[in-house]
């Protein structure tokens, strides 16, 4: 079976127009959208698993890194696994609301270019959203891979720079080049962004992500993760993938 086989019964375009409703109160209501995110995550992660392995996740150990503020600890505990948590910001460990920092899982302050942890030692190592934050993207993937078991998955997902949520808060001003949106922001807020281009946030593409993965020899699947499946193929077409796959998910199978 093919590794996004299950998922691809998962990617309706209900589910697409639902994630993209929540996306819109990422600043004003965190909870309901990095809820529905962690649980929509933690759905992709065990169908990726099962259709690649034919058995469950449940207690499997899952290292996310760019763990934030405990959604994701939470939704992976609920599903059965061990989750640890893996952010080198401690403002972002503490950002959850108190129903979400009960602390479910273990966490790690440390950078996801530099894992704290031994080659081979967890069953899937995640990262969502985190590798266009960092200058060395790449360097983050081969972290991941290091760390992930023969036979297990690290699952990288990131958003494109040039898709419609590229510059993140700053909209579609990212278009004008990235340090001139981040002054339009800065003007128009009278502070910098959160994701300030440059220093928290890069552009990273869709096709450097794939180039990379198949470098590695362990690409297993590569898609849109908030698309439906008709519209997967976005990822096989050069230039326009760029603009309209909005956020790319590689799933990486070591040996």
């Amino acid at each position: 079976m093919a590794a996004t086989d299950l998922l691809a019964g998962r990617a309706t375009l209900s589910r697409s127009l639902r994630l993209l409703s929540a996306f819109r109160f990422e600043q004003t209501d965190p909870d309901r959208f990095y809820g529905a995110l962690a649980s929509d995550t933690v759905a992709m992660v065990d169908d990726l698993w099962r259709a690649t392995t034919g058995t469950s996740s449940r207690n499997l150990t899952v290292l996310d890194v760019g763990g934030g503020p405990g959604y994701f600890a939470s939704a992976f505990t609920e599903a059965g696994l061990h989750y640890v948590g893996v952010e080198p910001d401690p403002g972002e460990m503490h950002a959850a609301a108190p129903r979400t920092h009960s602390r479910a899982g273990s966490f790690v302050r440390a950078s996801g270019t530099a894992l704290p942890f031994a080659d081979g030692s967890v069953d899937i190592c995640l990262s969502s959203n985190v590798a266009e934050h960092v200058a060395q993207p790449w360097r983050l993937g081969e972290e991941m891979l290091r760390v992930t078991r023969p036979g297990g998955l690290a699952v990288l997902s990131y958003t494109v720079w040039l898709g419609p949520f590229g510059g993140h808060e700053m909209g579609l001003s990212h278009y004008l080049g990235g340090y001139r949106a981040a002054e339009r922001y800065t003007r128009k807020h009278g502070h910098r962004p959160k994701n300030d281009y440059g220093s928290s946030l890069f552009a990273v593409s869709a096709a450097d992500g794939l180039r990379w993965a198949r470098s590695t020899g362990a690409l297993a699947a590569a898609f849109p993760r908030y698309h439906p499946r008709w519209a997967w193929g976005l990822t096989r077409v050069p230039g326009v993938r760029e603009f309209l796959v909005s956020n790319l998910v590689l799933v990486l199978r070591p040996t």
